[in-house]
């Protein structure tokens, strides 16, 4: 049998642990029929009386996706109302935890009369739609290529659900039509960065590193 040095022995134990810890969502491309008013397998609209559209082809979108063959369309209108989705959690994020994950963001000039930058916020919630707590938000998104952003998630109360809305740019006391595109969400992964320098420490302390 082949014995490994101990750091590779943590190493190997720690990237198992994390590939174990990790916490999937169903859909994260957005697939299904190109649509308007239509919420892919996987997902649910959250705003009663508004639906997100499955993209391209619906309101004069006809970007290609990042990933996959479609991707979700989500706007806010000037009357003040806007879109949003989730979903459960393969597993509860609980109170102290951290997770990060990352998310294709883009814009599009024609979307129908709504064709404004707007941003998305996230939420964390402990059941389906609930916006509990607010887990993070982008900037407002006007560019059309693709674009990753990344967040961190570290809720300050147990969740099970994740819920992406909708909303205008900050800073403005009006509301307006808008859009912003997503595609191709990660898996979420548990933040390892303390686990790295935990392990490091343990190296040095074994003589190893």
């Amino acid at each position: 049998m082949i014995k490994l040095p101990i750091y590779l022995s943590l190493f190997f134990l720690a990237f198992t642990t994390a590939l174990m810890g990790q916490i999937t969502l169903n859909n994260g491309s957005f697939e299904g029929e190109p649509q308007d008013a239509i919420v892919p397998m996987g997902w649910q609209g959250c705003e009663q009386g508004s639906t997100p559209d499955i993209l391209p082809g619906s309101w004069g979108v006809y970007n290609e996706p990042s990933d996959g063959e479609t991707y979700m369309g989500l706007i806010t209108r000037q009357d003040g109302s806007w879109e949003s989705i989730g979903q459960k959690l393969s597993k509860p994020i609980q109170k102290g935890d951290c997770y990060e994950f990352g998310i294709d963001l883009s814009h599009s000039k024609t979307y129908a009369n709504y064709n404004k930058p707007i941003k998305i916020k996230i939420w964390g919630g402990t059941k389906s739609c609930s916006k509990d707590v607010l887990l993070g938000d982008s900037k407002a998104i006007s560019h059309t290529a693709w674009k990753r952003y990344f967040f961190r998630l570290e809720p300050t109360a147990d969740i099970s659900y994740i819920i992406i809305e909708a909303r205008t740019m900050d800073g403005l006391y009006f509301s307006y039509n808008g859009n912003i595109l997503l595609d191709n969400i990660s898996v979420l992964k548990p933040c390892y960065r303390a686990e790295v320098v935990e392990l490091e420490m343990i190296g040095k302390r074994s003589g190893m590193l």
